[in-house]
């Protein structure tokens, strides 16, 4: 009944924000177009743009839906640009839970009262999103007494079942979607939604968030630009995530970072720094940078928070990525298309010179500014668009790359407008690039894969020699059976030339009488 009367408040919102228009566009069936003819549009709704309606409709439906909308302004290969740009506008803000309900999930999660569990914790939430609020607490110190200053942050009550609720609707919706609309199959609904779906169920375990921080704190141990969290792992479940608390500055506080005299164009240096450190020698990034999640630290460096989402790359599109960021820069267009084209990441048919002039005409005009004007993530953005004409599938984890670049790229220029990414990043680039390849490269490899040699080696003269007896056996199974095949055919043969020969006499007999 419930999902019923949801499902009823959906028809109302997409009503109320006349997304009727949008439909009508979009459908397959003349019938249903003519239908939604009868469906007028509400006369505030008609003077906004149809981005926008769905922007406040989705917002209108609550956080999951935002989050919906915020993970499809990630995929500029699915949307119009006008709809990516609209739908990034959401923002995940809903007002906070009552602190004792806080409080039960934490008693609940380590069965024991919250004076046993922290020295001191305040009911009322610093901070509040769709899946979790943020509370400010402190441990146990040695003596009983009160110690660390930690930030717990805990699962709103029923986010689950809230979730599949309106994920059974969006499945719905995107079985529809596929049927229905003129462009349903190219735009792969089912498999978005079931994106999302993964993408949902990670961030509501708060396990996956503590392991993340952990990862990304050691990969930057004594660093100079980058500082995350501690993470208590004994004070964490699925529901509830205890971490250092942080003092610092937002990022977006401009004028208190300048009363700090804190240095813009070294910390927009520092940004670039920790996202090259992160994709290329790391593998492994933060891909939730947004503002919110970004404080400075007095020393001048940053303060990395909320771990939920991260993007992971291997060895090969690290590799190819480099090529390609490399070869974009230098304008050599044919080596971006062939590198597409070796990497998977278009078709294997894909002719490279179309390819290759398609990209041309997307970067080209970048080029007519000077590098330190050039965002390469609107670049990286606009060729996605271009995608779109070759069948490519945009790979998640570039996805996540390509929205977490243009944050560090919003971030840095409200910083130093002056930033020039390339400058800063080509230096590492060049350098990561390097180590990839040569003899330094090879030994490094080799020292790597020493463990797995030691052990297959003594085992190999085995190996060849079990190898060996099982060829022989099958060669001589396949030897047997031509033989067998031979036989036959020859006894066949043999049968047919007796009956010719039969033949033969019977005619001759049948002519001498």
């Amino acid at each position: 009944m419930k999902s019923a009367f949801r499902f009823m408040a959906i028809i109302h919102t997409v009503y109320a924000y006349g997304l009727g228009d949008l439909f009508r566009l979009l459908l397959r069936s003349r019938t249903l177009r003519a239908l939604l003819w009868l469906l007028p549009t509400p006369r505030r709704m008609k003077n906004v743009p149809l981005p926008q309606r769905l922007r406040l409709a989705l917002e209108n439906l609550g956080p999951i839906f935002v989050k919906f909308g915020q993970v499809l302004s990630t995929r500029p290969d699915l949307l119009p640009p006008e709809y990516a740009r609209e739908l990034a506008r959401l923002q995940d803000k809903v007002p906070p839970f009552d602190g004792k309900l806080a409080v039960a999930t934490i008693e609940r999660a380590f069965a024991k009262p919250i004076g046993e569990i922290y020295a001191e914790f305040d009911i009322t939430p610093v901070a509040s999103a769709s899946i979790a609020q943020v509370h400010q607490a402190y441990l146990f110190n040695a003596h009983g007494a009160r110690g660390q200053k930690v930030a717990v942050k805990v699962l709103r009550p029923n986010v689950l079942k809230a979730i599949e609720k309106d994920l059974s609707l969006l499945r719905t919706s995107a079985n529809a979607v596929q049927r229905l609309f003129a462009d349903g199959k190219r735009l792969k609904p089912r498999e978005v939604v079931a994106e999302f779906d993964k993408y949902l169920h990670d961030e509501i375990d708060l396990l996956n968030e503590a392991a993340n921080a952990g990862l990304i704190r050691r990969q930057f141990a004594d660093s100079e630009m980058l500082i995350v969290p501690d993470v208590y792992f004994d004070y964490c479940t699925r529901e509830v995530l205890t971490i250092e608390w942080m003092d610092g500055t937002p990022i977006s506080d401009i004028e208190t970072l300048r009363a700090k005299g804190i240095d813009f164009k070294r910390l927009a240096r520092f940004g670039v720094e920790i996202f090259f450190t992160q994709v290329f020698k790391n593998g492994f990034f933060h891909a939730d940078m947004h503002p919110g999640n970004i404080f400075v630290a007095d020393d001048g460096r940053y303060i990395a928070l909320d771990f939920g989402i991260v993007g992971s790359l291997t060895d090969y599109d690290k590799r190819y990525l480099a090529i390609n960021i490399l070869a974009f820069f230098n304008r050599d267009y044919k080596r971006v298309a062939t590198a597409h084209i070796e990497s998977g990441w278009v078709p294997a048919d894909t002719r490279a010179e179309e390819l290759e002039a398609a990209v041309r005409s997307v970067c080209e005009p970048f080029f007519n500014k000077p590098l330190s004007q050039i965002s390469f993530g609107l670049v990286l953005m606009r060729l996605f668009e271009t995608s779109r004409r070759f069948n490519v599938e945009i790979q998640p984890q570039l996805v996540l790359l390509q929205k977490t670049l243009l944050n560090v790229e919003g971030l840095g220029r409200q910083l130093d407008p002056d930033l020039d990414l390339w400058a800063t990043g080509k230096p590492f680039l060049t350098r990561w690039m390097g180590n990839q390849v040569g003899v330094k490269a090879l030994w490094r490899n080799l020292k790597h894969e020493a463990p797995e040699w030691a052990r297959i080696l003594p085992a190999l003269p085995r190996r060849l020699h079990a190898a060996l007896d099982d060829d022989r056996l099958l060669m001589k199974q396949r030897l047997a059976e031509l033989i067998h095949t031979q036989r036959r055919q020859n006894l066949l043969l043999t049968l047919i030339a007796a009956s010719l020969t039969g033949i033969l006499i019977g005619l001759i007999v049948l002519h001498f009488v």
